[in-house]
C-alpha cells in the first residue's frame, strides 16, 4: 500500500503548518530517517523525517503552502508499486485535500493569513549565510537559487525567477529581489549585511516600495503571545551597570588556553552561568504564577532552566525562538558554551525540536553583539522575568576616586510584579553583578 505522509503536529499548540522547502522531488528514492522537508510550525521551523523506504510518487502540497495538520503532503510508493500509478490515484480531488478531518478549528484552517495593516520595517536579525538549495518542485526552475519565501511571492505574483539577479548570499534570490521586480525596478545589490534600513529618500528622490507582509505561523504566535504577556503581566524594569573588565580579561585568557581544544567562551556563557547560580539565593525569580481562579499561587521551581533567545535568518522565515539550557546551575561554562552553540546552529540551520524550546524558567535576551547599549524585553510566559543585556562598552568610569576607562555592560530585568517586588529584582541583579565582576567564582 502507498504511504501517505500527512502534515504532522510538531508542537502542542500547532494547528497548521507550512512546507518551507522540499528536500525531495517526485521520483526520488528515500530511506527511513531522511529529512523530507522543512516544516514551519507556530513555534519554529523543523525537519520532517521519513519513517519508511520508498519512492516519492506525489507531492500534492507545494513549498510555501500552509495546510492544516492531517493534510496529505507527500505520497510514497513502496517496493513493488509503480510510482506513476500511485500518483494517478491521487491526481483527482484536489492536491491539498485533507486525508482526514483536521484537528484545527475552521477559522485556523484557512490557507492564507489575513494581511496586516502596515509593512514590517525592521528585520528580526541579520541573515546568516544559509546554503542555497534548488527547490526540487516541478513548478520552479531547478537551477534557480531562491529562498522559499521568494519562490512563494514569485509564484503568487507571476514573476519569472529566472529573469532576476539575486542580491542574497552567493547570488541567492530573496524576498526583496522579487518585490523590487514587482515594483518595476531592478533588485538592489546589498553591499553589507544589515538588519535595518532607515525609511529615507534616496539621492534620486525615489521612495521605498510599500508592501504588505503576510504573517508566518511563527510571527503570528510571537505577536499573540507577546501582546498577551504585555497586557496580562504587570511588567516593570530594573537596570544595573556591570564592570566587565575582569570578566573580559578572564574570558580572553581562557579562550587563549582552550583554543587548541576548540573551546571559545562567549560573554553570554558567563551570563547564563551567573543568572543560574543566583537563583539559589533568589528562588522567586525562578518561579511562575499559577492563575487558577480562586486558588492563585506562586510555584517555586526546582529546576533552573535558562532560556536563550535566538534570532532566525530571513531565509528561514525570520522570527525568534528560545532555546532551553536545562539545569544550568549544575552545568559548567564549557558545557554551557557547547550546548548554546549547538542549539543556535541547529535553530538557524534546520530548527529546534519542541523539547529543546520548552520548560525554560528564566530567559536571557542579549543584543550586545549588535552594539546595543540598553533595551527592555517582554517577559516570556510563564517565566517571572527576562534579562535584557547590552554590549560591554568602553566609557569613563570612576575607580578609587580616579577617572579611568573601563568596559561597562547594562543589564535590565523585566519582572512580573505579581511575583517579584522591586527589592527582590534589585537584590537578584546585585548578586548577578557580583558574580560577573568576580568571574573566577563562576569557574567553581
Amino acid at each position: 500500500m502507498p504511504v501517505k505522509i500527512e502534515m504532522p503536529r510538531l508542537s502542542d499548540t500547532m494547528q497548521a503548518g507550512t512546507v518551507v522547502k522540499w528536500n525531495v522531488k517526485e521520483g526520488d528514492k528515500v530511506k527511513s530517517g531522511q529529512a523530507l522537508a522543512d516544516i514551519e510550525t507556530d513555534k519554529a521551523t523543523m525537519e520532517l523525517p521519513c519513517y519508511d523506504d520508498g519512492v516519492v510518487a506525489a507531492v500534492p502540497v507545494p513549498a510555501g503552502q500552509n495546510v492544516p495538520i492531517g493534510t496529505v503532503i507527500l505520497v510514497l510508493a513502496q517496493a513493488g508499486e509503480d510510482p506513476a500509478a500511485v500518483k494517478a490515484q491521487f491526481a483527482a480531488g484536489g492536491a491539498a485535500a485533507p486525508a482526514k478531518a483536521p484537528a484545527a478549528p475552521a477559522k485556523v484552517a484557512a490557507p492564507a493569513a489575513a494581511p496586516v495593516g502596515a509593512p514590517v520595517a525592521v528585520a528580526a536579525a541579520a541573515s546568516s549565510h544559509a546554503p542555497a538549495h534548488a527547490n526540487g518542485h516541478s513548478h520552479a526552475p531547478s537551477r534557480v537559487f531562491a529562498s522559499p519565501l521568494a519562490r512563494k511571492i514569485a509564484a503568487d505574483s507571476g514573476v519569472d525567477l529566472g529573469a532576476l539577479q539575486g542580491s542574497g548570499p552567493s547570488g541567492r534570490i530573496i524576498r526583496r529581489d522579487v518585490e523590487a521586480a514587482l515594483a518595476g525596478g531592478a533588485p538592489a545589490a546589498v553591499a553589507t549585511p544589515t538588519t535595518y534600513v532607515a525609511p529615507q529618500l534616496s539621492p534620486s528622490g525615489t521612495k521605498l516600495a510599500g508592501k504588505v507582509v503576510t504573517l508566518s505561523n511563527m510571527r503570528r504566535v510571537i505577536a499573540t503571545r507577546l501582546v498577551e504577556s504585555k497586557t496580562t503581566v504587570p511588567h516593570y524594569q530594573v537596570s544595573v551597570d556591570v564592570d566587565m573588565d575582569s570578566l573580559l580579561k578572564l574570558r580572553g585568557d581562557l579562550n587563549e588556553q582552550l583554543a587548541s581544544q576548540g573551546v571559545k567562551l562567549s560573554v553570554n556563557d558567563f551570563l547564563v552561568r551567573a543568572c543560574a547560580l543566583a537563583m539559589h539565593q533568589h528562588p522567586y525569580v525562578n518561579s511562575r504564577w499559577v492563575p487558577t481562579p480562586g486558588q492563585e499561587a506562586i510555584e517555586l521551581l526546582s529546576d533552573v532552566n535558562i532560556g536563550v533567545a535566538i534570532s532566525l535568518p530571513e531565509e528561514r522565515g525570520g522570527g525568534l525562538v528560545v532555546a532551553t539550557l536545562r539545569n544550568a546551575d549544575q552545568t559548567g561554562l564549557r558545557q554551557i558554551s557547547s550546548q548554546s552553540k549547538s542549539l543556535a546552529d541547529k535553530a538557524r540551520a534546520k530548527g529546534l525540536a519542541p523539547q529543546e524550546m520548552s520548560d525554560s524558567t528564566f530567559t536571557i535576551s542579549n543584543l550586545g553583539m549588535f552594539g546595543v547599549s540598553h533595551f527592555t524585553a517582554i517577559i516570556n510566559p510563564p517565566n517571572a522575568a527576562i534579562l535584557a543585556v547590552g554590549a560591554a562598552i568602553q566609557k569613563p568610569v570612576v575607580r578609587n576616586g580616579q577617572l579611568a576607562v573601563g568596559h561597562v555592560m547594562t543589564m535590565t530585568m523585566s519582572s512580573d510584579h505579581r511575583i517579584i517586588d522591586g527589592a527582590m529584582a534589585a537584590a537578584y541583579l546585585a548578586t548577578v553583578k557580583g558574580l560577573l565582576e568576580k568571574p573566577a567564582t563562576l569557574l567553581v
